[in-house]
């Protein structure tokens, strides 16, 4: 006698599911944040115009995505 849970998951193959599923993104780092989605999707807008180009968070990426600050320190004069 097999396992309830092999039998359960024979019955319940989603093989097909997934063979039909679309590709994801090939764009790394997309997961865990909104700044590393942001920069997820600019990467995928560069490599659409241009296939060999890299996307890196910039220090405004970060301000913008409240990850950062902004430099509060005056100017040298």
């Amino acid at each position: 006698m097999e396992n309830p849970r092999t039998e359960s998951a024979r019955i319940h193959d989603d093989r097909a599911v997934i063979d039909a599923a679309e590709d994801a993104p090939a764009t790394a780092s997309s997961a865990g944040g909104n700044l590393q989605r942001d920069v997820a999707s600019q990467n995928e807008v560069a490599q659409a115009l241009d296939p060999e180009a890299l996307t890196r968070p910039k220090k405004d990426d970060a301000i913008h995505n409240d990850q950062a600050r902004r430099n509060q320190r005056a100017p040298d004069a």
